[in-house]
């Protein structure tokens, strides 16, 4: 048993998680027509002609000891993005929290902050966390605001 095991969380108003899996490349591809999160250039997202692709490459990084990532589906079970744990240091009690898109027509809502409030209650209450680092590029402006909403506070830039 590793430090980051799959695991479903659900949240109050906005959206569920659950682990990614190679059935959800149909759903993701689908969702990626959305304003085509593989388009931006500030994170690894899928376009819906890269889906396959896209997952294969998060499930080749995804182990118990390195990583998990995440669906996020609207409470009305539309997939809607995916979010992951990343660079695990389970011996130190540490992880980061990123590789996150979603499609256009949720951006500047509820989801994201209650995708990461998930993720960080996960983190500190079930994994016994020390620390959670939330990393982003330094021109993605509007991730930088959206983690500086969530009360996160800049350590240093890169």
């Amino acid at each position: 048993m590793g430090f980051v095991e799959p695991v479903v969380l659900t949240g109050q108003r906005w959206v569920t998680l659950e682990p990614l899996t190679t059935d959800h490349i149909p759903e993701i591809a689908e969702a990626a027509a959305d304003g085509d999160p593989g388009r931006l250039w500030f994170t690894a997202a899928p376009s819906p002609t890269t889906a396959g692709e896209w997952v294969q490459a998060r499930l080749t990084v995804q182990r118990p000891d390195t990583g998990l990532t995440f669906v996020v589906r609207a409470l009305d079970g539309r997939l809607i993005g995916s979010s992951s744990y990343l660079n695990v240091d389970g011996s130190n009690r540490r992880l980061e929290i990123g590789a996150t898109w979603y499609v256009e027509s949720v951006r500047r809502t509820g989801v994201n902050s209650e995708t990461k409030l998930l993720l960080l209650g996960h983190a500190f209450e079930a994994l016994d966390c020390i620390a959670v680092e939330f990393r982003t590029h330094f021109f993605n402006s509007a991730s930088r605001a959206a983690i500086e909403r969530l009360g996160a506070k800049l350590d240093g830039v890169l």
